[in-house]
């Protein structure tokens, strides 16, 4: 299981933390690429972390019948970017009654991300947050169109700008996703000053030997330096 640290929201003074892992990856390139270490083992490491260090955790579901037994050891359920518009999805989602963070499909305009919101409030769980992680540019890149923040805040959620994939090279001939990461600071810092409540920065000791993004991973020791410019970032624009 890919164990990635997340910063989500940032509020100033202090910056919110919730913690993200995969206990399964089921979006991957190649057949041969690590996917997990067993449903339950991995979700139980999940709950561990989150009671050890008092943080919540969330992590992606991918079909209707894993919304359950995901709810039972995480505090947020993520609904993957190639999936926001799986109708049958997002309700057993909602059914938990867990909050519910949506990344808008690289596919999709921000406006349409309504759906989605709807989709969930209106199977009775008011608790939804919207992730942007970019545009499809072409075959084999993103671009982040910052308009797309305001506009989903506007339709009453939380809006969270994911930086890291945002900067993901998907589809590279080789079979792995590659990264743009000395871009991070500039779409974090960017994201923050629209409005943005939130970042999704995918962070680890050594980036080449994560087991899953690692092209587009800030290395750990950069992290701090970079909440802190992001909070004096928020400051001002309070």
């Amino acid at each position: 299981m890919p164990l990635r640290a997340k910063t989500w929201p940032c509020r100033s003074p202090s910056v919110s933390y919730i913690f993200k892992g995969s206990y399964r990856k089921a979006n991957r390139s190649r057949l041969d690429s690590f996917t997990g270490i067993g449903d339950e083992k991995a979700l139980k490491i999940l709950e561990k972390v989150g009671k050890t260090f008092g943080v919540p955790t969330v992590t992606d579901i991918h079909e209707s019948h894993e919304a359950a037994m995901a709810a039972a050891y995480v505090d947020v359920l993520q609904i993957p970017a190639f999936l926001c518009r799986q109708t049958d999805l997002l309700v057993a989602a909602a059914h938990t009654g867990k909050v519910v963070n949506v990344k808008k499909g690289q596919f999709l305009s921000a406006a349409s991300m309504k759906f989605a919101v709807d989709k969930i409030t209106e199977s009775g769980n008011p608790n939804v947050i919207l992730t942007d992680r970019g545009n499809t540019f072409g075959y084999q890149d993103l671009i982040v169109d910052f308009r797309g923040i305001p506009e989903m805040r506007s339709m009453g959620v939380p809006v969270v700008m994911d930086v890291t994939h945002s900067l993901q090279q998907p589809n590279q001939s080789s079979g792995e996703t590659g990264g743009k990461p000395q871009l991070i600071e500039t779409i974090a810092k960017a994201a923050i000053a629209v409005g943005a409540d939130g970042l999704f920065i995918e962070t680890h000791p050594d980036p080449k030997n994560a087991k899953s993004d690692g092209a587009n991973m800030l290395p750990l020791d950069l992290l701090e330096d970079l909440m802190i410019k992001l909070t004096r970032i928020r400051e001002a624009i309070q």
